[in-house]
């Protein structure tokens, strides 16, 4: 019989506890490696053909398989999406029944905190002046076209007149919001701000040169960055000039070395950005009607899990506009007219702080982290006016005034750049002289009724019109647009002049419209939303809407950006069902 000393025994017990704990540990490192290599795999391979994702062996197509949300951008809050009662009001003092209460879903989109500042718009003008010069023929009207009217501030029986010479360019306002923009002059400042941001993502990848710190590149006329000419073609941007670029993304493609070598991009190893890489921003834009009112309410504030407590007149909640905190009790929580003659209280104790418009920030957010979203300026949104809203035809993000359009495509296929000769003037009603097609930008056209052939969705490119005027809700309906001498109107308003230009004296000379017309209401009449400083407590309500047409400006009125969020509806870290 064979004896085992006790010390031996146990060391033995401790040895198999150890095998076993060995064991187990392993197990479950197969098994998650087995469970990453087939996430992997998920990731790489297409699930439904087994072909290689990124891979060069087979023939290196791109998929994005580690997107993340993109980065809020700068100076914007994530507005999340849902549902809400547009246009229900407290008051309807003017029972003019143009705030008619509807049901309407609204997408998750992104926000400027603040209104546009002077500073910032400045920003905007001295791009434009050192890029296009206003003393070279090739660019006039450019720079000139963006400038705020600061005139506004004039007044016949007032006052005002250093608030023209001094609003938009002295240090003193620089955070105060711009005003005197026109609805147009606002939308260009958008189109203009997509491709700034962009080009900074491209910047600081190191894919583009700052090309503004390069002393061999001449950052003017055509020669500037353009998101939609950079997706294109970057060959297109500075006529193919490739010392603009330092490096690109890592290349998947064998090919893309050989193509730069031929290009003479010796330099430039890689690729470029495409939109699928969802590296940089969509189109930044005025909000709609339906988003800013949304925005505006934050009915946030009064959920209880899926139902709104009460309603709400302002952004804030409460029924009035005073301040009941124990610090600041008494104070208005917004910037406007509190009566006739009284714009900011008593001498000693300005209760809104403000005369005229006030900096921005200078009063609580509401709930979405907006700041001035009734007070301080009233704010141009990007909708067409009309007197009602329509959700019989759709509810789901709202807006009136889409006009579709295309690439324009030359004989060889591809997208045309305007160059200097593309450059056309159009002449506003109010006599300023606007270009289109700037230099160096995509230049777009209208769809045709070809494009829109047997499509259910829509049939034509400018919809300003749908069901209220056009010719196909009109008595009209059968005939050809084309066809008609006189384009029947659903409103009165002032024709657009026509200008042409006079062969023998070479001047333009432009012919304004001599009819008496009795409404401003058309197809360029935009919707303003929001209270001002110079306006009473009845139009804080966000649901209020006012309009103007798009080419006038006032000195009440500014502007903030809006952007679509793309993906997930929130930014919450939610899993999905499946895995």
């Amino acid at each position: 019989m064979i004896v085992i000393p006790h010390n031996l025994i146990l060391n033995m017990n401790q040895l198999f506890k150890i095998k076993f704990f060995a064991l187990v540990l392993l197990s479950i490192g197969i098994s998650s490696c087995s469970k990453n290599s087939n996430s992997n795999k998920s990731s790489t391979t297409s699930t439904l053909t087994g072909w290689k994702f990124n891979d060069p062996d087979y023939g290196g197509f791109a998929v994005n398989n580690k997107y993340k949300e993109h980065k809020t951008p700068p100076a914007m809050v994530l507005i999340e999406g849902g549902t809400f009662t547009m246009g229900s009001v407290q008051d309807d003092i003017m029972s003019d029944w143009n705030t008619t209460p509807r049901r309407m879903q609204i997408r998750s989109f992104y926000m400027d905190e603040a209104e546009v500042t002077n500073s910032e718009y400045l920003f905007y003008l001295l791009w434009l002046e050192r890029v296009f010069p206003p003393r070279v023929d090739d660019y006039s009207h450019i720079y000139e076209a963006a400038l705020p009217d600061t005139l506004v501030w004039r007044n016949a029986l007032g006052s005002n007149e250093s608030l023209s010479e001094t609003y938009l360019r002295h240090p003193a306002y620089a955070n105060y919001p711009v005003v005197g923009v026109s609805w147009s002059q606002a939308n260009d400042y958008c189109e203009w701000r997509t491709d700034r941001v962009n080009e900074k993502i491209l910047m600081d990848l190191g894919i583009i040169k700052n090309l503004f710190n390069e002393d061999s590149i001449l950052v003017e006329g055509k020669n500037h960055f353009n998101t939609e000419a950079y997706y294109s073609s970057p060959d297109i941007l500075f006529d193919g000039d490739s010392s603009i670029y330092n490096k690109g993304l890592k290349s998947i493609r064998r090919s893309d070395i050989t193509k730069d070598t031929i290009k003479g991009r010796k330099g430039f190893k890689g690729r470029h950005v495409k939109p699928h890489d969802g590296i940089l921003y969509p189109d930044f834009r005025l909000p709609t009607e339906a988003e800013w009112e949304y925005a505006a309410k934050a009915i946030i504030q009064n959920r209880e899990y899926n139902n709104i407590r009460g309603r709400k007149k302002y952004p804030w909640d409460g029924k009035y506009t005073r301040n009941n905190s124990r610090s600041n009790r008494g104070d208005q929580l917004a910037n406007f007219k509190q009566g006739r003659g009284d714009y900011s209280g008593i001498a000693g104790w300005s209760n809104d702080g403000a005369d005229i418009t006030n900096r921005i920030k200078s009063y609580p957010p509401n709930a979405f982290g907006l700041y001035d979203m009734a007070g301080n300026v009233a704010e141009w949104v990007y909708d067409v006016y009309r007197p009602h809203i329509d959700t019989e035809m759709n509810d789901f993000n709202y807006v009136r005034g889409n006009l579709f359009m295309k690439k324009s495509i030359d004989e060889t296929g591809r997208v045309v750049i305007a160059d200097y000769d593309d450059v056309l003037y159009d002449t506003l009603p109010n006599g300023k002289i606007v270009a289109k097609n700037i230099p160096g930008r995509v230049i777009y056209e209208p769809i045709t009724e070809e494009d829109a052939q047997l499509r259910f969705n829509y049939t034509q490119s400018d919809n300003s019109s749908l069901g209220d005027g056009d010719l196909t809700n009109s008595r009209y309906y059968n005939k050809d647009i084309t066809e008609m001498e006189v384009i029947p109107r659903m409103y009165n308003s002032p024709l657009d002049p026509v200008t042409t230009f006079d062969y023998e004296t070479g001047e333009l000379e432009t012919k304004f419209d001599d009819k008496k017309r009795t409404t401003l209401i058309g197809d360029r009449t935009r919707v303003y939303k929001g209270g001002s400083w110079r306006d009473r407590e009845f139009w804080l309500d966000p649901a209020q809407r006012r309009y103007l047409p798009q080419y006038m400006a006032t000195e009440f009125i500014g502007f903030r950006c809006a952007l679509d969020k793309v993906g997930n509806m929130t930014e919450s870290k939610k899993t999905p069902y499946y895995k």
